[in-house]
């Protein structure tokens, strides 16, 4: 099975993210990150996509090589900002040909730089969702922020445009979040709305407390005063808190699969030591 959809209704699913590397050194590093997950069995792999397209050739190559060198299904990131529907088009039809059958449908950064002048078809997610269940070919997920999305002006609003997206889309994968009553209470507002398809959490290890602190400011994520604290406590010692935060997401993602979650989706930002650690606390299988 490649289908994302089917591979959730299997069971639950561990899954990890990749961005495209700018050089040639960060090739060769992911290339090294690929083969020391490979063990951990992921059911399915995720590729970034830069704001407004800017890294769309990058995004394709990486797809193209997970799919051709490995055993592990890959989804593509597709976002609407900076794109015409022509663009989409021809990047789902290039995608279908590859044999890539997963996409992850999503607004996108505004593009900056040259990208902020191309005209858009586009104004939301869901006119990409619609395109892209058009062609009848893709298993499809959107983003799903357990905290709210940033430009979303309420709770009500946020929850009525993601159930929207669900009922076209076949799942969603959480941006990173810290306390588990965020995505325990995401899935009860879906509920609420007659939406009960998978909603995978995604899980973001603190290896680094600043780094994580501003991306959570551009996501609407917020990082606890209790998790600073505790990540604090390692001082100037870089080690002890990259195993700190390791410990803070081994158990926020255990209590995630007692809770019911479909699955686990780790933001690896292209590294492989976090999650490795995460999959040694909880027991799960590698491979040898």
């Amino acid at each position: 099975m490649a289908r994302i959809t089917d591979l959730l209704a299997e069971g639950t699913t561990y899954s990890f993210e990749f961005f495209p590397p700018k050089n040639e050194a960060g090739w060769l590093s992911l290339g090294r990150t690929i083969a020391e997950l490979e063990p951990l069995n992921p059911q399915y792999v995720s590729v970034t996509y830069g704001a407004g397209g800017s890294t769309r050739t990058r995004t394709a190559d990486l797809v193209s090589w997970v799919k051709r060198q490995t055993e592990v299904p890959p989804m593509a990131h597709l976002t609407c900002a900076g794109h015409t529907r022509s663009d989409i088009s021809d990047i789902l039809i290039d995608y279908r040909a590859e044999g890539v059958e997963n996409i992850l449908a999503l607004g996108g950064d505004p593009p900056t730089g040259a990208e902020a002048t191309v005209a858009s078809d586009y104004r939301y997610s869901i006119e990409l969702v619609e395109d892209v269940a058009s062609h009848e070919t893709f298993s499809i997920g959107v983003a799903a922020h357990p905290e709210l999305h940033p430009r979303s002006p309420d709770r009500a609003s946020d929850r009525r445009h993601l159930a929207a997206k669900l009922r076209l889309a076949d799942f969603a994968i959480t941006q990173f979040f810290f306390e588990i009553d965020h995505y325990l209470a995401l899935v009860d507002d879906l509920a609420s709305l007659g939406i009960d398809k998978p909603i995978v959490p995604g899980i973001m290890p603190v290896t680094n407390l600043g780094q994580i602190t501003r991306m959570a400011a551009m996501s609407g994520a917020e990082v606890p005063g209790w998790l600073i604290e505790r990540v604090g406590k390692a001082g100037d010692d870089p080690d002890e808190a990259s195993r700190i935060g390791v410990e803070i997401a081994a158990e926020l993602c255990s209590r995630l699969l007692d809770e019911g979650a479909p699955g686990l989706h780790f933001y690896t930002l292209n590294r492989s030591g976090a999650t490795r650690a995460i999959y040694e606390l909880l027991g799960l299988p590698v491979s040898r």
